[in-house]
């Protein structure tokens, strides 16, 4: 791919509150790389990758993130833990600290977009303290082409400021000194103290999440996609350590997305983003072969340990567990050169519930595919401490709960209805234990779980006979070619049945938990979705 090195003709960057700046547009990856390395900011792995540490936060700090409060956003935004107000007036005293701060430095600037399909795509401008950050954001979002640059506006601004820190906090409506804000009207996302580079992809996730919906009529979604030979497409939601990755890298199937994606009225499948930002904790080429092999010259690693001899240690977790890299989606061989396709077939949640009480493998009706979607059920294995064997459950609304400026039953309410209107099918797979919990029971094999998903992908579970878990109200096929039939009813693994029963209901009684926050804007059909066996051990009527 032919690489865009220009210099815009350099626009006034006074328009931003910048003052004599000294401005590096649109630098190409190697430059940055340069750069980057002479500055001392970071150094080269043996095979010339660029390794850098993002300072005291390694991850996203969301207690820092705010939404400004202002006559766009009052009425439409789910106020909350998540999605937390600052005041307009609050806001411009930030920026025009930030912007003071920037001025009289060397910056980078950067102009990108995000939404692969041409009729969504919305075009953003990055200005960025650290020349690193700013090459992050060429792998992160789309590459304009070089007569696209010539003439380029963006409609959203994202202001990056790591070394800034708030003196005075609460003097500013924030709790501490580093923040990430998104100002729908004024259309900017401003960071401050915090150099972890997902900030800024996932400010404009955000903005997205809130943006497509109410004006576009696009349902946004925190899911990897791919594409088979005949053109039908797989969605995958799931939360962190599910498989979402791993399972949508199919040799058979072309590559979308990993992570951000558009589901449009005429349903095509888009992604928002040009590259993928994957952890590599434990990174292999036997686990992950796609990830291992991109991480190549123009990729970005974060925060990982440099041995002596220059290569990458994976498995040093000393900085983080959560380890990154950035690289540009064409580092990735099979790939669908659009990023976007047409035709959802099949959809699927996948969880690793370490409790081993759900399906490996269920079908869901519309109103259990909104439920589980609105729940973002997983569950999180015990830490490694001495005596605590039990899992806990772990729930993210829509799949990616922090970056959701609406109401979760927005976006389950779109999700049944362009289900429904698409004829696509819905699947529950349980990636995690079986024959009991979590150090009880085993991991169900990744084998059978590719089985499962290519046995859905080729229409072979069409026409099998299914029956209804008797607690959950899933419905599990009988049989599944590639896969032993007695695992597909989860009962059936354990060696109690009595003990299944206590800890499914358990974990029924999480679900119903976990739902009461959504039950009063969820329509009838979603509550129905949920699992048969209330808290009190009662069957719900309608089974």
């Amino acid at each position: 791919m032919k690489e865009a090195i220009i210099t815009t003709k350099n626009p006034d960057l006074e328009k931003y509150g910048l003052k004599d700046v000294t401005a590096h547009w649109n630098l190409s990856p190697k430059k940055l790389q340069k750069i980057t390395v002479e500055k001392n900011l970071g150094k080269e792995t043996a095979n010339g990758t660029l390794a850098i540490n993002t300072g005291k936060f390694t991850g996203r700090s969301p207690q820092d993130r705010f939404i400004v409060k202002d006559n766009y956003t009052t009425e439409k935004v789910w106020w909350g833990k998540t999605n937390k107000a600052i005041s307009p007036e609050n806001f411009d005293k930030l920026e025009k600290e930030v912007t003071t701060y920037l001025s009289g430095k060397e910056i980078y600037v950067r102009d990108g977009y995000v939404c692969a399909e041409p009729e969504y795509r919305t075009n953003i401008r990055t200005i960025t303290e650290f020349p690193w950050s700013n090459m992050f954001v060429f792998n992160m979002f789309l590459r304009p082409s070089e007569k696209e640059l010539e003439n380029f506006n963006e409609d959203w601004l994202i202001l990056d400021a790591p070394g800034y820190e708030c003196p005075d906090p609460k003097a500013y409506g924030i709790r501490q000194g580093n923040f990430s804000i998104i100002n729908f009207t004024k259309k900017i996302a401003l960071i401050g103290g915090s150099a972890y580079t997902g900030e800024m992809k996932k400010g404009i996730f955000s903005a997205l999440n809130m943006i497509l919906p109410t004006e576009r009529d696009v349902l946004p979604m925190h899911c990897s996609a791919n594409v088979g030979k005949y053109g039908d497409t797989a969605i995958f939601f799931g939360l962190s350590g599910t498989g979402k990755t791993t399972l949508s890298a199919d040799p058979e199937r072309k590559l979308i997305g990993d992570d951000e994606h558009g589901w449009t009225k005429d349903n095509t499948i888009f992604n928002f983003e040009g590259g993928c930002y994957a952890k590599v904790i434990d990174l292999s080429e036997e686990k992950e072969p796609d990830i291992f092999r991109a991480v190549k010259p123009g990729a970005l690693l974060e925060n990982i340990v440099i041995k002596d001899n220059g290569e990458p240690d994976y498995e040093d977790s000393s900085i983080t567990q959560n380890t990154r890299v950035s690289y540009p989606i064409y580092h990735i061989d099979n790939i669908q050169e659009t990023l976007y396709a047409n035709n959802p077939k099949n959809i699927f949640f996948l969880t690793c519930d370490a409790f081993g009480v759900l399906p490996p493998v269920s079908k869901l009706t519309p109103g259990q595919a909104a439920y589980h979607f609105i729940s973002g059920y997983t569950a999180k294995v015990a830490g490694t401490e001495a005596g605590i064997t039990e899992p806990v459950p772990s729930f993210s609304a829509c799949f990616g709960e922090p970056f959701m400026p609406l109401h979760p039953t927005v976006y389950g309410e779109m999700l049944s209805k362009k289900m429904t209107e698409a004829g696509v099918n819905v699947w529950l797979i349980n990636t995690g234990w079986s024959a009991g919990p979590y150090g009880v029971g085993s991991r169900i094999k990744l084998k059978y779980t590719r089985a499962m998903i290519t046995a859905i992908l080729n229409g072979e579970l069409d026409n099998v006979d299914y029956e209804q878990n008797f607690i959950f109200g899933l419905f599990m096929p009988k049989y599944c070619p590639g896969v032993p039939s007695e695992i597909l009813d989860p009962m059936n693994t354990w060696l109690k049945k009595g003990d299944y029963v206590g800890k499914a209901i358990h974990l029924a009684h999480s679900f119903h938990l976990n739902f009461e926050k959504f039950a009063h804007q969820a329509s009838e059909q979603i509550i129905e979705g949920g699992p048969l066996i209330d808290e009190h051990h009662h069957l719900h009527e309608h089974f």
